[in-house]
Formats: structure tokens, C-alpha cells, sequence
């Protein structure tokens, strides 16, 4: 039997499609296409045949996409350099009614690239037989060039009507945005009205958990890369991806040998591996960047719990890069229901606080706590829909874990009720909640969110959340109830928070934005001022303008000179550190709210909206990239100077408690040392003291230090422990941005209702 399938463009060519069916079934052509109900389809992508070449070696880099309503609901994997690609993969979709095709669209994927089209085809739902596997033979085309073949895609699909029962998917199709679904939604008619269901991702446990493991990857160094500018050198940085999860280093300005020594972390979701595609570029300011050279990790090849040394010669180009692979366990991250919580059930909970006792404090120092989050529901969130409701849905992240609760469908005070878990890696994180209107045709609409530092969080306590725009400045309409538990090592987090943060590799690009260039520079100033008000009040002692002052300046310099010694620095900060706390335990706290750093983000966040707005009447700024890279240079330098200078004056205001004991502790115990060991001899002895731990926050034997960890662990990640501590102390832009609003009791649809009936 022929039928026919419509391809997308304006000129809506046929494409024939072979179906062998089994005569035994009965077709659904009887069943009224305007009744109600629900379809699951079961699709299993076989293989490609004849695919076109997309490459430049005459081969492609196939993956598939499935497209209902404009939606995409799965993504293939990739298989690389081959136009006859076998996939065997399986996804199970719901259907809320046949008459929207499934649209398959075939890619060549191309890594820093845009992925280049390779044909596509229509499969038309209502010629399905229901409850019969069809095998299906599309016929891949182009709408602009009818008449190229681009090869066929077969496929196995059966369609099957489902009447208010729970779905059964071996597999369900997960997103492609780098989140997990905590649920795939079902829906069933009844009473004429959708009734929103869940289905478990496992259809087994009550608790699931989301990936299989962690891949630790180590960037050390490049080998006689291509030369690819007139100077013959280059300025060249790597990327990484794995799946969805991607990661770009840092640049090496005018180099073929760079030395890199950046780690970071990838999620395993699959049992048997994956590949990690690398790619190698040259950063060319003004233009599109060259291409270096191409490599690729199998990493089914590589056993668990060890760390492999990889030296991978790249392809389409010259030179070799460097890696340590290791792959480990999965983490503790897991998505179940209200019902399903760990930290009631006793014995988990005793095992939890067993983990993160002192007693195990040298066991695992990457797992520092454990960290669950409640999402139980949301209150008079914003309408984005034109029927003045929302089909809102929320993202949990931590760092680089996001999970995503279900979507309620039609509701402006949403109910999750789900428990999220997580591992934590550095105390100093942030956990972030968000908010979206989930939207069939397009991305989904924000709707707020919140920021919550890990370290302000209070144990077992159900609180309101306001939630904030974009920018983390300001409210935005609605609530969000959570309930949070940290439980964590002290020890562990105090000697995580001298080694490097980690990098999240899913962030913004940076952007050029008059209002932030100004911000930062404000901030610089506001920093550079100090420095200069406190060099004019010394020059006003030495020009005598007030005698008293004068006299006393000269009396002080006089026991200083003659008394000092070396370990009167850090006990001066000490004593620093110690009034701030007694003010501030006594009620004098001379820390004001810096209402200036909260305009500017307004100012900020209103500009972004201007800028949403008129995306197209750009400057003559935006239209010349050169002079563009260098204004978010400077913009970025002048935002690390007043952040720097932020950061050691919110240390000392105690704005964060546990950062600020822990500098008490470095420096009481770098006090007693210098007071007791002649400083000749720390320096000797430096480099027996371990890179990290709290003596070598402050130590001033450096040299030795520098000299022998090339010879001590020739792969070691460079860094600086002082810097790597005030790197988690937040900035004035952050504390404003991290800032708990109060609720407006008027808001909550509970105390309307009340006042209502009242």
C-alpha cells in the first residue's frame, strides 16, 4: 500500500512512502478525527540509506528529529561519518490527535557549526492501522530542490489509543535542552475537559535517578598545533561536547604549544558511554574563527574509576591535545514524589548524616554535602497564554544539574509536590528555580525566578519565594513554595573553597550593553575612590591640617616602626574582622544597602526589555564587531576590578558568616606561626605544605611552591588559593541579585479567597 507524505515548503511535494502492513488490522480511517482522546506512538528509527555527503571527506554526520506542531519532540544520536547509519532507537510519543503529521527532518551535525540540512519527509498519522507495527520507507527531500535524492529513512511505528490509562513507554523521549523531565505528561477526556496525568520515568522505582555517572575531563596542554595566522601562530581554544552538554576553554593568545589546565565535568546518562566530539579553533576578532582540528572520545573504551592519560592526534588539521579522562559513579541526584523523601525515612537519613560526619572527612572531599529540595507549589503566577492562564513548569539547577518537574497544563497556582536531590560540590553554590510557560510552537516563556545561596538556607522550613525577572533585580508576578535541606562536611566545604570554582557550560554570551558598561565602571570607580580617599587622609597627616589627628598619626607611626613585626599583618586583620562581628552582634551594623547597585540593575533589566523590543534598530556600536570585542573586554575587566575590590570588603562586613570564620581561622593560626617560626624557615619548608589547605592560603613562601609543583604533579591545575576563596565571596551585584523579597500577603489567592468570602 502507497501513501503519500507532504514535505514542508510552499511547494508541498509528495513524497511516496513503502507500507508493509498486516491486512489483519484494522486502519483508523473510521475513527472520527474531531473525537478526544489520546494516542501513544511508538516509533523505532532503524537506519538511513544513501544519505546525501555533507563533509568535506565525502561522508555526513547523520542524527534525526521528530517534529509534532512545530514541537521538537526527539533527537537521535549521532552517527559519525556514515551516509548508511543504523540508529535502533526507540522514543514514545503522545498524541493528543492525528491530524498533525510527524514531521522527520535529517541533520549532518557539525561541531561550532551550524548543522546542515539533509532532507526531511511527512508521515500523516490518520493512514496508521492502530495497534498494528508498520514499517515505514520515507523518501528524503529537499522543498528547494525537489529533485536531488537525498536517500530514505525507515522506520517502525504503532499506534495506539489510549482511554484515561497510564502510558507504558519502554523509553520516553526526553528533551533536548540539557534538562531531565521529572514527568512525561499524559492526558485522558473526561467529564469534556483534559485531565492532566503523570507517568514515572521508571516504571519500576518510585525514585529515579538521572544519569548513570560522571566523566571528569582535564584540558592540559596542546602540541605543534596548525599555525593558522600571518604571524604563524595562533590564538586557539577547544571545544568539547558530549550529547547536549557542551564546554568551551579559555583563549591562549599566539600560541601553537597551549598550556590550558582547565577541568570540568560532564553527566553520563548513557550505560555503555558515549562520545565526547573535541574540536580546535583559532580566535580571530572581526571574522569567523579558523578551524584547527577535530578529535573524538570513545568513552565505552575506558574503564571506570581510573584516570587515563590521552594524548589525541587531531584530524583534518596538525598538532595533538592532552587530556585526563576519568570516569566515575553517578552522584546523588534523583527526582520522586512528596511521598518518596529521604531525609523522613530514618535509616536514609541516618546514612545521609553518616556520609557528611567529621569522622569521614579525608573520605571523597568532591562530595562535600547533600542538598533536597521540595517544590511543592506556585501561587498567582503570571497569565502568558491568551486565555489568560499559563501551562507553567519549573527548572531546578544547581551549577551544572538541572531537573524539571511536569507541566501543569491551564493554571496559574500550580502543584508539583516533587523532591529533588542533589550532590553538593561546593557549598558556596547557588541553587536556582525557575519558572516557564510551557508553549508548543515556540521556546517556553519565562515566568520568574529565584536565586538561593546554599549557605543562607534554613533546614526544614517551607518558605515563600517571591519570584524575580530575568536579571534577579526586581519582582515579577507570583510565589514559589519550597522546602530546602542542606546537610554538609564543614571541613570538606572549607578546603573545597580554596581550589577552583566550578565552571557552569551553560551560560551567556557575553553582550555589549551601554547600561552594564556604565555599571561597571561606576563599581571601579566606587572602589578606586577608596584607595584615593584613604592616600589624601594620610597626606592630610603629613600637611598637619587637623594638629590633633597629626600628633596621634605620628605617635602610632612611631610604636608601629619601632615594634613590628611580621605577624602583626594578618593579626591586624584579624582585629579588623573581629570589631566588624561585634558591631554587628550588637546591633551597630554600618552596612547599608547599596541602593545604587540595585538602580543600576533596574536600569539594566529595562534596557534588556528596550532591547527585546527593537532587536532590530541596532547601533552603529553593534555593526562593527572589533570595536565591539574590545568594549565587552574592557567591560568585563572593569567588572572583575570592582568585583575584586567588592569581595574583600563584604569578607570583612561578614556578609558571609561562614567564609568570613574561615578567614578568622587562617589567619589566627598564620599569626601563631609567623610569631613563633622565623619567616626563613616557612619559606623552606613551603613546599611540604599541601597546595589547598588553609596554611598555604596565605603563605608567603610561594616561590618554592611555584618552583616544584611542575615536579611534584607535572599535570597539577594551576591556581591561586586566595583568589579561589574571595572568587566565592559575593559581589555587590550578587548580593542584590541573591536579595530574599518579602511576599505581599494581598497576592496569595488563599487570602483572597478568604477575604473574599469574609
Amino acid at each position: 500500500m502507497l501513501y503519500s507524505c507532504k514535505l514542508k515548503g510552499a511547494c508541498n511535494l509528495p513524497v511516496i512512502c513503502n507500507k508493509k502492513i498486516n491486512t489483519a488490522g484494522t486502519s483508523n480511517a473510521d475513527v472520527p478525527l474531531a473525537e478526544p482522546g489520546m494516542y501513544q506512538l511508538d516509533i523505532t528509527l532503524r537506519r538511513g540509506q544513501s544519505l546525501a555527503a555533507r563533509d568535506r571527506g565525502g561522508t555526513s554526520d547523520p542524527y534525526v528529529k521528530f517534529k509534532i506542531g512545530r514541537k521538537e519532540v526527539f533527537r537521535s544520536k549521532i552517527i559519525h561519518k556514515n551516509l548508511n547509519p543504523v540508529w535502533e532507537e526507540k522514543a514514545c510519543l503522545l498524541v493528543d490527535h492525528l491530524r498533525e503529521p510527524l514531521y522527520i527532518k535529517v541533520f549532518d551535525y557539525d561541531f561550532g557549526l551550524q548543522d546542515d540540512f539533509m532532507g526531511s519527509a511527512f508521515l500523516d498519522l490518520t493512514q496508521l492501522e492502530l495497534n498494528r507495527p508498520t514499517d515505514v520507507t520515507l523518501t528524503l527531500k529537499d522543498p528547494h530542490y525537489p529533485d536531488h535524492d537525498l536517500g530514505i529513512i525507515l522506520l517502525s511505528v504503532i499506534l495506539t489509543p489510549k482511554e484515561g490509562e497510564h502510558v507504558t513507554c519502554g523509553r520516553p523521549a526526553l528533551p533536548v535542552l540539557g534538562f531531565c523531565r521529572a514527568e512525561l505528561q499524559s492526558t485522558h477526556y473526561q467529564n469534556a475537559q483534559f485531565q492532566t496525568q503523570s507517568l514515572r520515568l521508571s516504571d519500576v522505582h518510585r525514585k529515579s535517578h538521572l544519569w548513570r555517572g560522571i566523566v571528569s575531563i582535564t584540558l592540559i596542554e596542546g602540541r605543534d598545533l596548525k599555525a593558522m595566522d600571518s604571524n604563524g601562530l595562533s590564538d586557539p581554544y577547544v571545544k568539547f561536547r558530549l550529547g547536549h552538554q557542551k564546554y568551551k576553554s579559555k583563549i591562549m593568545p599566539k600560541t601553537l604549544n597551549p598550556q590550558w589546565r582547565e577541568q570540568f565535568d560532564f553527566h553520563l546518562y548513557e550505560e555503555r558511554g558515549g562520545i565526547i566530539d573535541i574540536t580546535a579553533w583559532d580566535k580571530d576578532a572581526g571574522k569567523r574563527d579558523d578551524f584547527i582540528g577535530r578529535c573524538q572520545i570513545d568513552l565505552s573504551a575506558l574503564s571506570r574509576e581510573q584516570t587515563h592519560k590521552l594524548e589525541l592526534q587531531l584530524e583534518e588539521g596538525e598538532g595533538h591535545l592532552v587530556l585526563l579522562v576519568t570516569l566515575t559513579a553517578s552522584a546523588t541526584v534523583s527526582i520522586s514524589d512528596l511521598s518518596v523523601n529521604s531525609l523522613e525515612d530514618r535509616k536514609e537519613r541516618e546514612e545521609i548524616l553518616k556520609r557528611y560526619s567529621p569522622l569521614r572527612i579525608f573520605h571523597n572531599l568532591k562530595d562535600v554535602g547533600f542538598l533536597q529540595v521540595k517544590v511543592i507549589r506556585a501561587e498567582g503566577l503570571m497569565a502568558a497564554d491568551v486565555t489568560g492562564k499559563s501551562d507553567p513548569f519549573c527548572v531546578v539547577e544547581l551549577n551544572n544539574d538541572r531537573l524539571l518537574t511536569h507541566t501543569v497544563y491551564k493554571n496559574l497556582n500550580p502543584e508539583w509536590n516533587k523532591v529533588f536531590t542533589f550532590n553538593i560540590k561546593d557549598i558556596h553554590s547557588v541553587l536556582e528555580v525557575t519558572v516557564y510557560d510551557e508553549d508548543r510552537d515556540r521556546s517556553a516563556d519565562f515566568l520568574g525566578k529565584v536565586a538561593i545561596p546554599l549557605l543562607s538556607i534554613q533546614n526544614g522550613e517551607q518558605k515563600a519565594y517571591v519570584l524575580k525577572n530575568k536579571q534577579l533585580t526586581g519582582p515579577t508576578k507570583g510565589v514559589i513554595y519550597l522546602e530546602i535541606d542542606v546537610i554538609f562536611n564543614a571541613v570538606k566545604a572549607s578546603l573545597r573553597t580554596l581550589i577552583p570554582k566550578e565552571q557552569k557550560y551553560i551560560e551567556e554570551e557575553n553582550r555589549l550593553s551601554k547600561q552594564l558598561l556604565l555599571r561597571n565602571f561606576i563599581r571601579t570607580k566606587r572602589c578606586v575612590m577608596v584607595l584615593v580617599n584613604a592616600a589624601y587622609y594620610v597626606n592630610s597627616c603629613f600637611d598637619w591640617d587637623s594638629p590633633p589627628r597629626s600628633l596621634a598619626a605620628f605617635v602610632l607611626f612611631l610604636f608601629v616602626v619601632w615594634n613590628f613585626e611580621l605577624y602583626m599583618i594578618p593579626l591586624v586583620l584579624l582585629l579588623l574582622l573581629t570589631w566588624n562581628y561585634f558591631l554587628i552582634i550588637s546591633g551597630k551594623d554600618n552596612r547599608q544597602r547599596d541602593t545604587v547597585v540595585e538602580d543600576m540593575l533596574e536600569d539594566e533589566e529595562e534596557e534588556d526589555d528596550k532591547d527585546d523590543k527593537d532587536s532590530e534598530k541596532k547601533g552603529f556600536i553593534n555593526k562593527i564587531y572589533a570595536i565591539q570585542e574590545v568594549c565587552i573586554s574592557v567591560q568585563n575587566i572593569l567588572d572583575e576590578v570592582a568585583s575584586f575590590g567588592e569581595r574583600i570588603k563584604n569578607t570583612f562586613n561578614w556578609t558571609v558568616p561562614f567564609l568570613s570564620w574561615l578567614a578568622i581561622v587562617a589567619l589566627c593560626a598564620f599569626t601563631v606561626i609567623l610569631y613563633f617560626i622565623p619567616l626563613r624557615y616557612i619559606v623552606l619548608v613551603w613546599d611540604l605544605v599541601a597546595p589547598g589547605s588553609a596554611v598555604s592560603m596565605l603563605g608567603p613562601g610561594e616561590g618554592i611552591n611555584k618552583f616544584t609543583k611542575k615536579l611534584r604533579n607535572p599535570y597539577a591545575i594551576d591556581n591561586n588559593e586566595l583568589l579561589d576563596f574571595l572568587s566565592r565571596v559575593p559581589s555587590d551585584v550578587q548580593v542584590v541579585q541573591y536579595q530574599e523579597l518579602k511576599p505581599d500577603p494581598s497576592h496569595s489567592p488563599c487570602k483572597r479567597k478568604k477575604n473574599n468570602l469574609g
